[in-house]
């Protein structure tokens, strides 16, 4: 008889697979299977008092409550445009080169990912207005598929990005539940900035495999990426700059406060949310002067409070510590003036009201499924899949290395059929604890594995960035071009992960520095 723990997993597989609501189906799988289990005497229903708490957890989880205002501001960023003015800037700054117009979709997709996060609207976005370019300028249609499709992937790896957050969460728990068995109560944990620092060079390394792919192409096959025809003139530095530095001010506000301990991810987020509602409200014709100065102001208010902190409530408090408070209530207001405008700049272009309905939206669908997964890994973990995957592991020829092999590979395979999310709050739980156990270092296990889901988003028969493409695409596109396009680059994901895989230092340089 198949143990019940195998065939829940199985199940959840095949429900999912017939297209019923993620979070739904999560639940079903792991309610039958609580029932089933508790009938045959294999699963104790007490368990389930420990779900409430699970839930609880969840919500209150300081990680995880990033990942509203993370996804506001990526979905604002893309609702201003900022997408459009990108592609035709650097369009114009590389097209005369052979291959440039794809190294600018590369360019683009990492510089949007870096900003917004979000894979659907930015391989959206590329596909509505890049590639009816490229193929107007020759390119072979599975390359400009494929090239959109990937570079619209690398919101997955480079931070800030709901994925990286996400497993981060799910590292640190592993790496402590492993210390615990590891009979340490002093413990180290995983934070969100160790991870964000962690996947930066991996994210520029996709970055330069991929604008290296297209440039060897285009210089073996000349026809499948030829230069711009109908390119008018080159763009003036001017006009680079003016299309790259919002964005570049952004993320370095965003990552920088996260990198160098300045703020929390969620205070970062804050920070991030609000940039992007000014830059909407700037790109979308509010008044320059006010918007810059409010940006302007909250940049010194948050470098002076940090510096000379005021505290009117001390007895000490003189003259200075009130003048200094007058002059940071100026600065605040200044702030929430521009912030006002911009607002109502976005409310009348028809961009806020969307924009956050969007955040709702993706929100409600993660964390419903972060929930549901918790119910799942309970019941799970209570029929006994907890052990059997770590005598699995333990099992594999070749020690720990082989281990490691399985794992990766078994997430690769699972991506074709699920999401990232599902993955990471599902499956890791159960997989990270023993290879931990088995001498990996968790910061470059996170790396790895970080890749390995963003591949999810290619693979066929069910990749997001597939169906993405293929709802933008126009018809001469067919999803055989855009199946057939993607397989060069998942190749060289794998290739990525062989080179973090053998030279560890890529993943793990950056956070030893910088923690």
């Amino acid at each position: 008889m198949i143990p019940l723990d195998i065939l829940m997993f199985a199940a959840l597989i095949g429900f999912i697979l017939l297209g019923y609501p993620v979070a739904f189906t999560i639940a079903g799988v792991a309610t039958g299977f609580a029932l089933l289990g508790f009938a045959l005497g294999d699963f104790n229903l007490s368990l389930m008092g420990a779900l409430g708490q699970r839930f609880f957890a969840v919500l209150t989880n300081p990680v995880l409550t990033a990942i509203p205002l993370f996804v506001l501001m990526g979905v604002i960023l893309e609702k201003s445009r900022i997408a459009e003015d990108l592609l035709e800037t650097m369009g114009r700054l590389f097209g005369s080169m052979r291959g440039g117009l794809g190294v600018s979709v590369v360019l683009v997709g990492a510089l949007l990912a870096a900003s917004t996060g979000i894979v659907g609207a930015t391989v959206v976005a590329m596909g509505m207005i890049a590639l009816p370019a490229m193929l107007r300028n020759g390119y072979n249609p599975r390359l400009s598929a494929g090239l959109i499709c990937a570079s619209g992937t690398l919101g997955q790896i480079i931070p800030p990005s709901t994925l990286l957050i996400i497993l981060a969460d799910v590292m640190s728990s592993a790496f402590q539940q492993a210390q615990y068995k590891q009979g340490k109560f002093s413990i180290e944990t995983i934070s969100v900035g160790q991870t964000f620092a962690a996947a930066l060079l991996p994210g520029l390394l996709l970055v330069a495999l991929y604008v290296g792919y297209v440039l060897l192409r285009a210089w073996l096959v000349p026809a499948d990426a030829p230069a711009m025809k109908d390119l008018d003139r080159k763009a003036t530095r001017g006009e680079v700059m003016g299309a790259i530095l919002p964005a570049v001010i952004l993320i370095v506000a965003v990552l920088g406060a996260v990198l160098f301990g300045v703020a929390s991810p969620n205070e970062a987020a804050s920070v991030g949310a609000v940039g992007a509602i000014l830059l909407a409200g700037y790109k979308q014709g509010g008044p320059k002067r006010l918007i810059l100065g409010g940006a302007i102001a909250l940049f010194v208010l948050v470098l002076a409070a940090g510096y000379y902190p005021v505290r009117l409530q001390r007895s000490d408090a003189g003259a200075l510590e009130y003048t200094v408070a007058g002059a940071y209530a100026l600065l605040a207001l200044t702030g929430l003036a521009a912030v006002a405008v911009s607002l109502r700049q976005s409310f009348g272009a028809r961009t806020l009201i969307p924009a956050l309905t969007q955040t709702m939206v993706v929100t409600s669908m993660i964390f419903a499924t972060i929930l549901m997964a918790s119910f799942f890994s309970l019941v799970f973990v209570g029929l006994g899949g907890e052990h059997r995957v770590a005598n699995i592991l333990a099992a594999m020829p070749g020690g720990p290395t082989g281990a490691l092999i399985f794992a990766m590979a078994f997430i690769f395979v699972l991506g074709f059929f699920l999401d990232f999310v599902e993955i990471a709050v599902i499956l890791l739980p159960l997989l990270i604890p023993p290879l931990i156990l088995m001498g990996h270092d968790p910061v470059w296990l996170a790396v790895l594995i970080a890749i390995n889901l963003q591949s999810s988003f290619l693979t066929p028969p069910f990749g997001f960035s597939l169906f993405y493409l293929r709802g933008a695409a126009p018809k001469e596109v067919t999803t055989g071009m855009i199946y057939q396009g993607v397989v060069p680059f998942i190749l060289l994901q794998i290739l990525a992960m062989a080179l973090i895989w053998f030279v560890p230092q890529i993943g793990t340089f950056l956070p030893k520095v910088m923690f």
